[in-house]
């Protein structure tokens, strides 16, 4: 039985990969390198200094987040009131959001204002659930659901409980 349920749900998984790839393409220049979420996973085990900006909407930062993740939105982000919770120019960043179409606009800006370590996360906190990391609520209590944003982008996340 588990294994006729694997098999009929490999085809959407596979279908939302190929298209969360695409997606990426059509959106982003790849000006700003990325990160996978198993990258971030290790240097994260050995680097406590790696600063993660959270670039979504608010109400998607107060489902989950990353852990110790810095809210600073997308729409209206702004580099002169975000420069306190930044670290040095020279230190790592990593900026989400679902996917990693939003995070490369903010990464940007950091990059144009002279931040040097700056790299977007290769699908978001949806691959990061999808890989069975862990997210966060606002009591920083782990948790299963995520903000996806709307109903469309809902397609990429396979892992957790779907938020609208």
């Amino acid at each position: 039985m588990k294994i006729i349920i694997c098999i009929l749900f490999l085809p959407s998984f596979i279908m939302a990969q190929k298209d969360f790839k695409q997606v990426l393409k059509q959106y982003n220049d790849e000006s700003i390198p990325y990160i996978t979420v198993q990258e971030l996973q290790e240097d994260l085990k050995q680097n406590n200094l790696i600063t993660i900006l959270d670039a979504r909407q608010i109400k998607e930062y107060q489902i989950s987040h990353l852990a110790n993740a810095i809210y600073v939105g997308s729409k209206d982000f702004n580099i002169e009131l975000t420069k306190d919770r930044l670290p040095k120019k020279d230190e790592p960043i990593v900026v989400y959001c679902s996917i990693g179409v939003r995070s490369e606009k903010i990464a940007k800006k950091l990059k144009d204002a002279g931040y040097k370590n700056v790299k977007n996360l290769y699908g978001g906190i949806f691959e990061w659930k999808n890989n069975g990391f862990t997210v966060y609520n606002l009591q920083s209590q782990p948790t299963d659901s995520v903000h996806t944003y709307s109903k469309k982008w809902s397609n990429y996340l396979q892992q957790g409980i779907k938020v609208y």
